[in-house]
């Protein structure tokens, strides 16, 4: 049990709260559950955030893309329309974060700042080139959501600051997010692959590709990228990217897969989220419901 609790009742008390050693939390899936499995113990202090209203909401940005606030829950990103519109990757991962109940209460910023290799949002978050806003009492900063990322529960925040909001450029064209899973529920990826792509005509003009669950930190893949890049999105093209992506892996062995497996396993995956991209982007939307993962299942 923590020595201290506190409610912050707007952003300044959260950061002064931070700046006196506090700890953030609002949803709690992640530090309670963890806590209560004895992965590790709450710390000394706690300030919660779950009341403040600017970290909440969705929004229009003026260069067209959004900002979504640390706040916003899995479910909400789910239901939201330009979030299922222009960053369809980031509704198919939301769609799978844990169970119903996890999505109802967990946020994008715990999701974000808990750094798990096998974090449902993070591939998509990376490959639309997201930005993390971290605000602190001496102000605010920026910094990629890539670059955020410093390895498995490590961030390049700063223990006085906090995760306020989430920006994202604007997209066009087609992504998916998808998962090998064994089941529907209450489940994490045990091999994860991101794909988004922008044509012109018929040919992709460009392309990001993530992996998650297959190194210390999510990465996009310059080989799987470099492949799609100006092709035909044809089989040739998505067998090169998902070779590319299995090769940059450096999955582990443990409970609930070898690293052969995995290895085997990202290939097939990175293919899946390929295809579904790509038919995402070509107007084939309907062909791949949200989320992508069951709908993929038994895809090749």
């Amino acid at each position: 049990m923590s020595a201290t609790y506190t409610a912050a009742a707007t952003l300044p008390e959260a950061l002064s709260a931070l700046a006196g050693g506090a700890r953030p939390v609002a949803g709690g899936t992640d530090l309670v559950v963890g806590a209560r499995q004895g992965k590790a113990a709450l710390p000394d202090s706690l300030v919660a955030i779950h009341g403040l209203a600017e970290l909440r909401g969705i929004g229009e940005t003026s260069g067209g893309g959004l900002r979504i606030g640390a706040l916003v829950s899995h479910s909400d990103l789910v239901g939201h329309p330009a979030v299922r519109d222009r960053y369809t990757a980031i509704a198919d991962a939301s769609a799978i974060v844990g169970s119903h109940a996890t999505r109802h209460v967990g946020t994008l910023g715990g999701n974000v700042m808990n750094a798990s290799p096998a974090m449902e949002t993070g591939g998509p978050l990376i490959c639309f080139g997201a930005e993390a806003v971290l605000a602190s009492q001496s102000g605010e900063r920026r910094v990629a959501v890539e670059d955020l990322l410093t390895g498995p529960g490590r961030t390049d925040a700063r223990p006085d600051e906090l995760l306020v909001a989430i920006e994202l450029p604007a997209a066009t064209g087609g992504s998916c997010y998808a998962r090998l899973e064994y089941r529907r529920q209450m489940e994490i990826a045990v091999v994860g692959a991101t794909c988004s792509v922008t044509l012109d005509g018929s040919r992709i003009a460009s392309a990001r590709v993530a992996i998650t669950a297959l190194t210390p930190r999510i990465v996009r893949v310059p080989g799987a990228e470099a492949a799609l890049a100006g092709s035909d999105g044809g089989v040739d093209a998505v067998k090169a990217a998902a070779d590319a992506a299995a090769a940059a892996s450096q999955p582990i062995s443990d409970v609930r897969a070898s690293a052969d497996y995995r290895r085997a396993m990202a290939a097939v995956i990175a293919r899946r989220a390929v295809v579904a991209a790509v038919a995402r982007a070509r107007g084939s939307s309907e062909s791949v419901p949200i989320p992508a993962s069951p709908a993929l299942h038994g895809a090749d």
